[in-house]
């Protein structure tokens, strides 16, 4: 085992593709794949699983995955003290549902952390792959809601993918419109209001159960109805349609401006959010701090 078949594990879960990180490694694909296989007879243990759809990390491999990182990142440290050598950029990467604080608090661990050089990555994604995200090591962090309509299924998936939910906060359900809105005076609004209003939402893609949805009372029906895939469409289509949508009423001014603003939506629901993160893996530094982030962001 050497530090650079552990640098070669390490790129490729972060690339989710020997291919991709073949590439940025400067070495051929072949040769990736031939590090990685001796790597793992040596070891005795398969770090990737193969399949038609790609690669992804066992469960073995996980486990594996950490303790490489932890190497790498204290053969730098050596390196750095002692033969002057630059230390490498910073990784970090969180997988998200569509919140503004999760940007926030994203801008305020570059501003804190950022160096010359730097890779982080911020995923706005689908509920199931936030989780894929995390359980592969994609991400270190991930971060979604739990309802009582919701729960007992992401709960099992969580269990199933040694992952944990950790609690941020728990908010009444609002609705996000524009400020020029009929309903954007009042102090609480209506199901039976909103039915003339667009009701927009964000796209699940293969894993569009209910159970996946971005946002509460997934079930019910909607007259007019329009799925998209990005915050920044979203809120584009609440003001040029007047549309609504729902979710915790936590709104930043500062990425989002004074266009659009919450309502709180007249219904028993709590949405209860979190980050997740691998049982078994003790946070990074910066994943510490982008948590951190997070419950200033939310403050």
């Amino acid at each position: 085992m050497t530090l650079q078949q552990l640098k070669y594990i390490i790129e490729v879960a972060n690339q989710g593709s020997i291919n991709e990180a073949a590439k940025r490694l400067f070495i051929s694909q072949p040769s990736l794949s031939n590090a990685i296989r001796e790597l793992e007879e040596e070891m005795q243990i398969t770090i990737f699983e193969r399949s038609n759809k790609g690669i992804s990390l066992s469960k073995e491999g996980v486990e594996f995955l950490s303790y490489a990182r932890q190497v790498v990142e204290q053969a730098e440290l050596l390196e750095s003290r002692y033969l002057n050598v630059r230390p490498s950029p910073h990784h970090f990467s969180v997988s998200t549902q569509h919140y503004a604080f999760a940007v926030n608090a994203f801008v305020s661990l570059i501003q804190e952390y950022g160096q010359d050089e730097y890779e982080f990555a911020l995923r706005e994604t689908k509920t199931y792959e936030i989780i894929e995200d995390v359980k592969g090591q994609r991400s270190e962090i991930g971060i979604l809601y739990l309802n009582e309509f919701n729960e007992k299924v992401i709960n099992k998936l969580l269990k199933e993918a040694n992952l944990q939910f950790h609690s941020l906060f728990k908010a009444k359900p609002h609705i996000f419109i524009s400020s020029k809105n009929p309903l954007a005076s009042q102090s609480i609004v209506t199901i039976e209001q909103l039915e003339p209003y667009p009701y927009l939402s964000f796209d699940q893609g293969e894993y569009n159960s209910f159970h996946f949805s971005e946002e509460i009372l997934s079930t019910l029906t909607h007259k007019k109805s329009i799925r998209v895939n990005d915050r920044a469409t979203l809120f584009n289509l609440l003001i040029g349609l007047n549309g609504y949508t729902i979710s915790t009423g936590v709104l930043s001014s500062d990425l989002n401006g004074n266009e659009i603003v919450p309502v709180p939506l007249d219904c028993n629901e709590i949405i209860h959010v979190g980050w997740i993160s691998h049982r078994s893996i003790a946070l990074s530094k910066l994943g510490a701090a982008y948590v951190e982030a997070l419950q200033l962001a939310i403050t």
